[in-house]
């Protein structure tokens, strides 16, 4: 081969990423990578900072068409209503009108797969909220973590790089078991308290309609006399906050890997709307250096016993959409569509995001118009001088410059005060620069504050999580690492996890805090103690007892629930009675991990459910995964059979000395003791105070 051959070959080989510094697309040598450029530490990101920009932009435009993160999604339309006016610290007019009903669309989402990767993987969620106010729209773009991975955003790339497939066989998919990832966290110690959370069940919710959302980063409220506030926005399920164990999340992905998302369509198919309720955290401009941390720090989060959430209002979301595509996955959200009244903050990672959502429309969505597809366009009128551009479907006439004459001038800027959008005032000043403030050097004590605020079991969790993820990461020099900075937490998290993976435990004293927020829990009480919606399943076979199920039924019914009743096979089962029942599902096609409770109900039909080693494991899994177990006559005595008895309590047992397992033996009908006692226990969603069985 010529030498010109074999140098137009080398042109389109990649670099040699060890053959010298790190530079721009250009060549251009780059000094630093870890901070964007900004006036003064906590400054402003400037617009000057063209590694920066290069650096998003290139990133925003990987991936066409899906999104790059949080491909895969479910939405749904709803409204919002505040609880009474928020005006002594807002203009903003969606939150002043208890009687003003403001349209909302809510995309979650999952962040690491695919479009087809499953609902159920170890992720974080995205929680996005696009509110269609009378002045613009406004986009609460958020997660179900209240912190996020970085603090300066010019690292995302890097972050979602590690975190993605692994480039060279682009395995695994939807997951955070590799060694990238781990190894980017053991080298970036910021990562830790969002991992936390990552390792945490927080990271497997039950249902979309069951898991929280926060706006991440401090932003700041301004009333109409111009004085600021700084925010943390909060949404809360009334439905509670509840999750999946990572044995369940594991099975649903091949039984259901739909799982969140049809739980959501089908929900509000049924009239069962998902309702949030819309908090904030409140902290006087007087005050932003009053914390151990620092407020621009989107890595870390404010204690709720420090600074209470106050409720200011409700979301309740009470329609699918019509078209999959042309709405949720269209739908375009951005930290930067904000109305007067909700100002942004010089938060480093936020500074990113108000660059790099509008720039990736431009590749997702195909030019500059995506603001008229009918799920993004404002209710709000709209006058701009943009025109053309790929997609254009407005019909524009008139002038489209400014100033001009021809037009009567119009469009006119609206000037300062009414209506108008006025920037708050903040006062920046600083030397340009590539470094970080020293508020931000933290990277331990709210991790390890997370870790202490969990109970026994949530802890137990965190640690099988780690066991789990490293176990997977094949370099021991990645395992050893993490486990180092697990131990910088706290010492005993990172004995115990060495432990489980075969690297040797740390050593050396433990640096971190061992304060605590109770509200970090998921045993914190939060939204309503329910059953609506949850799905209970009911073992049936020949000779079952179906008085039993039909009153059951009817009370789960009273208090929301579904009863749906399993068999060995689909179509009818023979009740006691001697006349047919209709079976709702197969065991073959369902698994317990689909359910929240199992009955047992009475009736010489426990025999064959005994023998049924489908049923068995079905009533194994649910009592090894802490959920509610009910028996009634001689459903009890299986429960015995395999175990159960020494974790069963009889109606009208204190709530906070059952270990959910409800039976009553004695039962030919419920008594209301029963049904009381078997819907508190399903309400408390796990038990995890029981006694473990013995394989059998």
């Amino acid at each position: 081969m010529s030498d010109h051959k074999q140098d137009q070959r080398a042109a389109f080989r990649s670099d040699d990423p060890a053959g010298g510094p790190l530079t721009t697309d250009q060549g251009t040598t780059v000094d630093h990578t870890d901070d964007s450029l900004k006036a003064g530490e906590r400054g402003p990101t400037l617009l000057e900072d063209f590694h920066f920009r290069e650096k998003l932009t290139h990133f925003d435009h990987e991936r066409i068409p899906e999104r790059v993160v949080h491909a895969r999604g479910a939405g749904a339309y709803g409204y919002f209503e505040p609880y009474a006016s928020c005006a002594e610290f807002t203009r903003a007019a969606f939150l002043q009108d208890p009687a003003v009903r403001t349209p909302v669309f809510v995309r979650f989402s999952t962040v690491q797969g695919p479009r087809g990767s499953a609902d159920t993987v170890r992720d974080v969620r995205g929680f996005a909220t696009k509110f269609y106010t009378s002045e613009g729209n406004y986009d609460l773009v958020g997660n179900n973590f209240p912190v996020f991975f970085i603090q300066d955003g010019i690292k995302f790339p890097d972050f979602v790089h590690a975190l993605k497939p692994e480039p060279h066989n682009d395995i695994p998919t939807g997951a955070s078991a590799h060694d990238t990832l781990w190894d980017f966290v053991s080298l970036q110690p910021e990562t830790l308290h969002a991992i936390m959370w990552l390792m945490s069940d927080r990271a497997l919710p039950r249902s979309y309609r069951m898991m929280q959302g926060f706006g991440v980063h401090t932003f700041r409220f301004v009333d109409a006399a111009g004085r600021g506030t700084f925010v943390k926005f909060h949404w809360t399920p009334k439905l509670g906050v509840h999750s999946l164990v990572w044995d369940e999340a594991q099975e649903c992905q091949g039984r259901d890997p739909d799982f969140n998302r049809r739980d959501l369509w089908d929900a509000i198919e049924a009239g069962v709307y998902p309702e949030y309720e819309l908090g904030v955290q409140l902290i006087p401009e007087d005050d932003e250096f009053a914390f151990d941390f620092d407020l621009l720090d989107a890595t870390k989060l404010i204690p709720e016993e420090q600074v209470p959430v106050r409720p200011i209002g409700r979301m309740v979301l009470d329609r699918n959409p019509e078209n999959f595509f042309a709405e949720t996955e269209q739908v375009a959200f951005h930290t930067a569509n904000v109305v007067p009244g909700i100002d942004l903050t010089d938060d480093p990672l936020l500074q990113a995001r108000n660059f790099s959502y509008l720039d990736t429309q431009l590749s997702r969505l195909g030019g500059p118009n995506f603001a008229q597809l009918p799920v993004n366009r404002p209710v709000a009128a709209v006058r701009t001088n943009q025109r053309d551009g790929m997609h254009q479907s407005a019909l524009h006439g008139g002038a489209n410059y400014s100033p001009n004459s021809l037009g009567g001038g119009c469009p006119m800027a609206g000037g300062s005060g009414g209506s108008s959008y006025t920037h708050y005032p903040a006062r920046v000043e600083g030397t340009k620069m590539r470094r970080r403030s020293e508020t931000f050097r933290d990277h331990y004590s709210q991790a390890a504050l997370f870790w202490h605020s969990m109970t026994n079991w949530e802890q137990r969790h965190i640690v099988e999580a780690f066991r789990f993820e490293l176990g997977k990461v094949e370099s021991r020099m990645i395992r050893s690492r993490a486990v180092a900075e697990l131990a910088m937490v706290d010492r005993m998290l990172g004995v115990e996890v060495a432990r489980g993976i075969g690297v040797p435990a740390p050593t050396g004293p433990e640096t971190a805090s061992k304060s605590a927020s109770p509200a970090l829990s998921l045993t914190h009480p939060r939204g309503d103690r329910t059953i609506r919606t949850r799905r209970i399943a009911a073992l049936v076979a020949d000779g079952v007892d179906t008085r039993q199920v039909a009153a059951i039924q009817e009370a789960l019914s009273g208090a929301g629930a579904v009863l749906e009743a399993i068999a060995a096979h689909d179509g009818e089962v023979t009740g006691a009675d001697g006349r047919p029942y209709l079976v709702d599902r197969a065991l073959p096609t369902v698994s317990s991990v689909l359910y929240d409770a199992v009955l047992v109900p009475g009736g010489t039909g426990t025999a064959s459910l005994a023998a049924d080693p489908d049923a068995l494991r079905f009533l194994r899994d649910t009592h090894r995964h802490g959920k509610a177990v009910g028996a009634l006559g001689t459903g009890a005595d299986l429960l015995n059979s395999l175990g159960m008895g020494g974790d069963a309590t009889s109606p009208g047992v204190d709530p906070a000395d059952s270990r959910g397992v409800v039976v009553d033996a004695a039962a030919t009908v419920p008594s209301m003791e029963f049904v009381a006692a078997f819907i508190e226990a399903v309400a408390a969603h796990r038990h995890w105070n029981r006694t473990p069985l013995v394989a059998g």
